[in-house]
């Protein structure tokens, strides 16, 4: 989620040792962030139904935080050499410093879920997640992938053994595991990083873009057709399957595993948001990156939001939880998003990195890469 490779002041020139930076990840990465706020403030809809556009907003529910899972993967693999990760004892290093990343954002993590907002703080999920992806930093993609579809596999199983452990739990534990399941993020995370693995140059943009697209396509009509949601959906709880009252047993089956109901953690859930953020990262890369200048001058706005993802993240919840009553309309996301693109575009033009991104680069640099 943290990027550590060092940024100018100036947004469209930034580079690092891994390679220049690319602005179209940051501009995804910023409409993963205005769409959780969203998903937070914005008083959305609760299910989506495509052929009553009043219920389009709920697209904001449950993709744009796979969207950002799938970044947090693609920002890994940036810093740890992009489609040839290096060997030892290079690989040592950056692993310690992805550790060290890990502790820093978990630690946030723990700051922000004491503000007792009432919004399910994500960090702490990310941090375990890069944990968990240092032993695999070195793999291609295509055992990325393999490890990824196992998770989604086994991404409903353990959420239906896990729930029961949640059932008296509070705010605070329910955060821990049960909102953000670490097996079915890992999926997301192992495929940003199998995405910058193969690479994400023209002609790969593409072929995500087509690949991603058909991968959502099929596992959302496949999962509407053979596991509609039930009347009920709206009380699911996220990150659990649900299968509905009076439900049959091949009903229930069927919710488990197809569901294409978002936080579901059914197999459709996984590998058509997944599909969707692919394909969303792809499509700005395409759009953004190489274009030149006037591109960059579009994408300032956005990618200067998507260059500090910590710092905004946080901060949109630091605000709520100064508010005097939680926001909850279209109205505040829209003062929420231009607050952010504001000080994200300020703070950049002037100041370069996020401070969040600051420190936690500055702690991250204390292991040398060389």
């Amino acid at each position: 989620m943290t990027d550590t490779r060092p940024v100018p002041p100036t947004a469209a020139r930034g580079a690092s040792a891994s390679g220049p930076r690319l602005q179209g990840v940051d501009v995804a990465r910023a409409l993963a962030l205005l769409g959780m706020m969203a998903a937070h403030i914005g008083g959305i809809a609760d299910t989506l139904d495509w052929s009553d556009p009043a219920t389009w907003t709920a697209v904001a529910h449950g993709r744009p935080s796979t969207l950002f899972a799938v970044l947090a993967g693609v920002s890994i693999g940036l810093t740890s050499g992009r489609t040839d990760p290096p060997g030892p004892p290079t690989i040592g290093r950056l692993r310690a410093r992805l550790a060290i990343r890990a502790a820093a954002v978990i630690a946030i993590g723990f700051v922000l879920i004491a503000l007792d907002t009432p919004v399910y703080v994500i960090l702490p999920t990310y941090g375990a997640l890069f944990l968990l992806v240092i032993p695999v930093l070195r793999f291609r993609s295509v055992p990325l992938l393999a490890i990824a579809a196992s998770c989604a596999v086994l991404s409903p199983i353990v959420a239906v053994a896990i729930a029961p452990a949640y059932a008296d739990a509070g705010m605070v534990s329910v955060q821990l595991g049960l909102v953000y399941p670490v097996v079915t993020f890992l999926a997301y995370v192992l495929v940003g990083l199998a995405v910058v693995r193969a690479g994400l140059g023209r002609g790969r943009q593409i072929a995500l873009l087509a690949s991603g697209a058909v991968v959502a396509t099929t596992a959302y009509v496949v999962g509407s057709v053979l596991a509609p949601l039930p009347d009920d959906a709206a009380f699911a709880f996220p990150g659990v399957p649900y299968a509905g009252e009076g439900s049959t047993p091949a009903q229930a089956l069927a919710q488990l595993f197809l569901s294409p109901r978002d936080h579901s953690s059914s197999i459709v859930d996984v590998a058509g948001s997944a599909g969707v953020a692919v394909a969303v990262i792809a499509l700005c890369t395409l759009v953004f990156d190489g274009r030149g200048r006037v591109a960059e001058r579009i994408a300032f706005p956005l990618a200067a939001v998507g260059s500090m993802p910590l710092t905004i993240y946080s901060g949109h919840l630091v605000v709520i939880a100064m508010l005097r009553e939680y926001p909850g309309s279209a109205v505040a996301w829209c003062w929420f998003a231009l607050g952010s693109i504001v000080f994200a575009m300020l703070w950049r033009r002037f100041l370069g990195r996020g401070p969040l991104e600051r420190a936690v680069g500055a702690l991250a640099a204390l292991v040398p890469v060389r």
